[in-house]
């Protein structure tokens, strides 16, 4: 007897030695427990709380707030914008380093529109502000951002940037926080939520942001906490999830392809992206899917975006969900996702208004 898992096919032996097996084979049988209710309509709004219910279950504790004490470490005047490196506290042993690009043309503006840019796998924000580079293209988008006029915060996540611990070389820096947050009864995805939702709190603070107009960015790592703080904090007012959004069942059946900072224990049949589109709904967010992006398959994003856009829909805010689909792999792609955020946060200056009510 053969399994198909997503193009591997996996013949098991008389007696099975393989966790990998026998992850893909409980997996088969895995299903929803609480799936969308596509058949009916009225359903919807107790089902969208029951999911609320689910991801804060699945999410766990919170930490304590304290104050932010946000500090300005160095301000550099760049190519028609001013990058500062601030640092502001999150938990009582936790700080987080960011940078906060102002765009020219902002200072002594009314409050404008701001976007908060979350870097995936790699050096952190450095990459996301233009200051670093890898192999993947287009990743620059916060300066891409700022040069559009947006007041952009990016920080550096956990375990990234001047927050990456060192590891022997065969260590990989998520699954070993992964390994220290189980025992100690935490999260790592719920910890990261955590601080951008205070990332949150220092744009809605500044002088030069309209809190009503705040929007939320991301590519792979990047897009799995835009969609999970988007879906946890209302002030999310538009987003882009790039090179995530699909389905994890199908994203599980790719070995290597999670990492201990993107998974929560027990989720699968559990809670799935559409229920955390559901949860986005009815405030504007595009999705964004390579053609060629094993690692979240285009035909499970499509689906998955499909039955979303049957919660936005009974909102009346069908045209709200979008879906950028390109030729190309695992990337921030852009071309829809910077008109789509100038459309639903209005300019990025201090005219404009943002997503309609």
């Amino acid at each position: 007897m053969s399994s198909d898992t997503g193009g591997l096919i996996l013949t098991p032996p008389a007696r099975n030695y393989s966790s990998w097996y026998q992850w893909m084979a409980r997996l088969a049988t895995t299903v929803h427990e609480d799936p969308l209710p596509e058949g009916d309509p009225a359903d919807l709004p107790a089902w969208v709380e029951r999911r609320r219910a689910r991801l804060a279950e699945l999410l766990g504790p919170e930490p304590e707030p304290v104050p932010l004490d946000l500090e300005t470490l160095e301000s550099v005047h760049c190519d028609g914008y001013r990058r500062d490196k601030i640092v502001f506290d999150t938990e009582d042993t936790m700080s987080v380093p960011a940078y906060l690009l102002v765009p020219e043309g902002r200072e002594g503006a009314p409050p404008g529109a701001a976007v908060l840019a979350c870097h995936g796998h790699g050096p952190g924000k450095s990459q996301a502000v233009g200051l670093e580079h890898t192999d993947m293209p287009n990743a620059d988008y916060a300066l891409q951002l700022a040069r559009r006029g947006y007041i952009v915060l990016a920080p550096d996540l956990r375990c990234f940037g001047e927050r990456l611990d060192w590891n022997p070389e065969d260590h990989y820096a998520c699954d070993t926080n992964l390994v220290h947050a189980a025992m100690a009864g935490w999260n790592p995805l719920a910890q990261n939520v955590w601080d951008l939702r205070r990332c949150l709190d220092v744009l809605e603070q500044h002088p030069l942001v309209d809190p009503t107009r705040m929007g939320m960015v991301g590519i792979s790592y990047g897009g799995t906490v835009t969609l999970f703080t988007a879906a946890v904090d209302s002030r999310v007012a538009a987003s882009v999830v790039s090179g995530y959004f699909s389905s994890w069942a199908e994203s599980h059946k790719m070995p290597w392809n999670m990492c201990g900072s993107q998974i929560m224990f027990g989720m699968l049949g559990r809670l799935e992206h559409e229920d955390l589109g559901a949860l986005v709904a009815p405030r504007p967010m595009l999705v964004e899917t390579g053609t060629e992006d094993m690692l979240f398959p285009v035909a499970a994003a499509t689906e998955s975006v499909r039955r979303t856009r049957l919660v936005y829909g009974s909102h009346g805010a069908a045209e709200r969900l979008a879906h950028d689909v390109f030729e190309g792999g695992h990337q921030w792609h852009g071309t829809e996702a910077l008109p789509f955020l100038d459309r639903w946060l209005g300019h990025a200056g201090g005219s404009g208004s943002g997503p309609d009510s």
